[in-house]
Parts: C-alpha cells; structure tokens; sequence
C-alpha cells in the first residue's frame, strides 16, 4: 500500500522525534540554569524550599516551555536531521529509489501530527493546571510588580445590573464611591450608592457602608431610604478588579470560555486578553505542520555549504515566525482585527509561503 510505513518512514520518523526531544531536553537544562541564576536571590530571601523549587516552579514552568517554543523546535530540528540526509546523499538516493518527494513527506507529517497532538493536550489539559501551581509560587516566593491602583471601574456584573466605582483598594478590598444600578426596559428602576462596599472574601458578599437607595416608579416618582450597613451579593469579587494577563493561563477550556463569556458582557477591555489565550491554543499546535513542510522543503537540497546555511535560515525563519505571532497581539490590541484573525494570521501568511517552497522543492 502506498502509504504502509516502511524502513524509510520509521528512520526518517525516529530521527525527527529524537532530535527534536534531545534539543528540547538541551534548551530546557540551559534555560532553568539561567532562571535559577536570575531567581536565587528571590528564592534565598524568601526561603523557599527546595522542593517546592523543583516540583511546583520548574516542573510546572517546563510544560509551558515546552509548548510555547515547540513551533521554533519543529523547525530546526527538521532542518538540522534533513540538511544532514541531504549532505550525505540520503535525499537523492531516496528519490532515485522511485520515491517521489511527496511521499517522503509522510513520516514527516506523521511526526508533525503528534508534536501538534502533544502541544494541543498540553494547552487544554496540562498547562492551565500547571500555571495554576506556578502561580501560587510566585505570588509566595517572588518579589511581585505593584498593583496599579484600579479606579473608574464600570462593569455590567449581569444582565440588567450595573457596578461603579471610583477607585478600589486591594489593601483592604474595599471599592469607594460605590454605585449599582438595576435596569429594566432601557428603564432605571433602582440606584443604590454608597461611600465604601467592601468585600468579604469568607461570605462572598459585599457590605455597602452608608448607602442609599433610590427605586424609581412608573409615574416618574422615587422612593428614597438610607442607612448604615447593607449586605448584598453581587457577580463580582475583589479580583475582578485586578485582572492580569498570567491569569488566562491557568484557566481550563471551560473556564476560559465562561470568562470570555462574562467580561464581554461587562464590557470588559480585558476580554481581549482571553480571546488571544483561546486562539492561541488551538493556533500554535498548527504551525507544526507549516514549519515542517517549510523545513523540509528549505533543507532537502544538497548545498555546498553544508548545514549552516540552512540552519541559520531556519532559525532566523523560525523567531521571525514566533516575532510574527507576538506582534500579531497588538493588532487585536488595537482594534485592528479580530483575536481570531489576527492570531491564525502568522499561521496564514507561513501557510503561503510553505506552499511555494514546497512546489519549487522537487524542482
């Protein structure tokens, strides 16, 4: 059958994963000596144990790592194996033996698939759970950035409520100038103000300090009643007013959806952020495939320099790929494009390019 593997597939399938494991094993040993380095002294300062360093830190920063740079690893690694076969004649003797290039191209694209599969696992199963822990180390054992001080905050904390407030503290999760409005019809039926609410991390609730209430009658007419304390539940909690970028990261699937969800309908700016973590899951284990095909079809052509010249191509390609995907960020940013366009632009774009280098590769 013409695609039952053969001896060709199974070599060129072991030397794509195993140069492709042995150079992520390699950049994962120099890049945690270079962190450990840069974080000692964080570390030291707070006395954080070591096996807290090992099995919470940098067993939950190494999935992440692994994922985020999978695309740049596909590729070199192509290149180097490939250069190589195609230095010592191995290409051409395949090809002489009756075996077009674009059935060379199988094993690779069967290596490809389950580097593609293992990141797609990693961002839906494994990374949101790993941030999480990674997460919590940091905020424990590392010197944190100062919070900005959150202030005219409007949220639309469910349908028909509306939340105000001048500014929030997170010393004391207290919200200042605080205002909820309840409409129905396009029609405000009720304003509570109050000079304080704060929250209460135990119960849930918020607590409005000196408030008052207006509720609005069909006759144009308004009730108005006053006091010292009032409890009331809200879809809203101290974090929301500080939300972060890391914090997208350690959602799962469902929970990314279900924040994607409720920050669109408070108008939410920072929904940007989590429209771009969803994209980018299912965007980055795609580019295995284009960075392959790029790869093999830059790299199986005997040249007389040797690999160099291929793997310095491939490594400017490969950051120019990864460059492409970060500023790709700020067009969804901006409001230049949709999260969903921009992220699968790069993917696009490489797509293009892919296809033209690997029409002119037999030739």
């Amino acid at each position: 059958m013409f695609l039952a593997p053969k001896k060709i597939d199974w070599y060129i399938f072991k030397k794509f994963m195993g140069t492709f494991i042995v150079s992520i094993l390699l950049i994962i040993v120099i890049v945690i000596i270079f962190d450990v380095s840069e974080k000692i002294d964080d570390f030291v300062a707070k006395k954080a144990p070591l096996n807290s360093i090992i099995f919470d830190y940098y067993l939950n920063f190494i999935p992440y790592f692994i994922n985020m740079y999978s695309p740049m690893f596909v590729f070199i690694t192509v290149i180097i194996f490939t250069s190589k076969m195609a230095s010592n004649s191995e290409i051409i003797a395949i090809l002489s033996g009756g075996i077009s290039f674009h059935r060379l191209m199988v094993p690779y694209l069967v290596a490809a698939s389950l580097v593609a599969g293992l990141s797609m696992a990693l961002n839906i199963y494994v990374i949101p759970t790993s941030n999480k822990e990674k997460i919590k180390f940091e905020q424990k054992y590392m010197k944190q950035k100062p919070k900005k001080a959150a202030r005219n905050i409007h949220y639309q904390v469910s349908p028909g409520q509306f939340v105000y407030a001048e500014s929030f503290s997170s010393w004391n999760n207290t919200a200042y100038r605080f205002t909820i409005e309840n409409i129905k019809d396009s029609k405000l039926v009720s304003k509570i103000s109050a000079e304080t609410a704060v929250y209460d991390t135990l119960g849930g609730y918020w607590t409005l300090n000196k408030y008052f209430v207006r509720d609005f009658n069909d006759d144009l007419t308004d009730n108005i009643r006053s006091g010292r304390k009032l409890d009331t539940v809200l879809a809203l909690n101290h974090r929301d007013f500080y939300f972060t970028e890391s914090a997208v990261t350690a959602l799962t699937y469902d929970e990314l959806n279900e924040m994607i969800r409720r920050l669109s309908m408070r108008g939410d700016a920072n929904v940007k952020f989590a429209l771009i973590e969803k994209n980018t899951r299912f965007s980055l284990p795609f580019s295995a495939f284009i960075l392959t095909i790029m790869g093999v079809a830059l790299s199986s052509r005997k040249r007389r320099g040797g690999i160099g010249w291929n793997l310095a191509l491939g490594i400017g390609l490969a950051f120019t790929y990864i460059l492409f995907m970060r500023f790709s960020q700020m067009f969804v940013h901006t409001d230049v494009l949709s999260p969903a366009v921009a992220l699968w632009l790069p993917n696009m774009v490489f797509a293009v390019i892919a296809l033209v280098l690997y029409r002119m590769a037999p030739k």
